[in-house]
């Protein structure tokens, strides 16, 4: 039998509890909405987790170490994010975690801290049209999409977008207002593989719409590990005879190099 991806969905989960039409939009937080439809797929096992969960916003004990991918929505609350946990997320990716960024969590700190760049944009939330081009139709995460889809409202993002060259580029998003967008973009880190998706500002129905579900449901696939790969750094003996140390035994051995 198939062995399952374990996927987690996190969210802040503030916007649906101070937002009346955010609450509309999605009463049970955009987390659920997304995990709801990611449950769709039979080969992955879905949870979520959110921000005020407990001081480990959801994500403590050994429910990291069993994630295969996670999937990260914030906007309002990018400085309440713990540094511990913002270090361990990072962890997991570099050994071979797969990370999905939705939208404004292009700010978030575990995006800017596996991106080293400011990751900033402009924006505009008002009667915009997105036209969500795909430019990389070979691609897994665009398997299923036309050439292009459309998203009848959303935010408008634009560039200059404060990122490092990706590794590909499979999304360029078109605005009413005449703006153009890197949409879509992959990088690896380490052993892990990285997936920015720009829909889903918190006003919008975005994440209903079957083609956004589609494009983070094949993200997800895409971003399953290959391989974990603890980072160590250990002393090393020699596979061959060395000639005779006369300090050896002085040397010390313990500490990071």
């Amino acid at each position: 039998m198939e062995t399952k991806t374990n996927v987690v969905v996190w969210g802040e989960f503030r916007h649906e509890k101070k937002n009346p039409k955010v609450a509309e939009l999605y009463p049970c937080g955009m987390h659920e909405t997304i995990a709801a439809a990611l449950r769709k797929v039979p080969s992955l096992d879905v949870s979520t987790a959110w921000l005020d969960q407990d001081d480990r916003h959801g994500l403590g004990g050994d429910l990291l170490e069993k994630t295969d991918v996670l999937v990260w929505w914030g906007h309002m609350a990018h400085g309440d994010v713990s540094d511990t946990v913002v270090a361990d997320v990072k962890k997991r990716v570099l050994e071979g975690m797969g990370l999905l960024v939705l939208h404004s969590g292009h700010y978030a700190k575990i995006f800017k801290a596996l991106m080293g760049t400011t990751c900033s944009l402009k924006w505009r939330e008002s009667t915009d049209k997105e036209r969500v081009w795909n430019i990389a139709p070979h691609h897994p995460i665009t398997q299923g999409i036309g050439d292009y889809f459309e998203i009848p409202a959303e935010e408008m993002y634009g560039e200059p977008f404060g990122i490092p060259e990706p590794d590909e580029l499979i999304f360029i998003s078109w605005f009413t207002g005449g703006e153009v967008f890197r949409s879509g973009a992959t990088w690896r880190r380490g052993n892990g593989r990285i997936f920015y998706f720009r829909p889903g500002h918190e006003t919008y129905p975005t994440y209903h719409q079957a083609e956004v579900q589609k494009v983070i449901a094949n993200g997800v696939l895409w971003a399953r590990p290959t391989v974990r790969i603890p980072d160590i750094c250990p002393n090393s003996p020699a596979l061959e005879p060395l000639p005779a140390d006369p300090f050896a035994a002085s040397r010390p051995t313990e500490g990071f190099r």
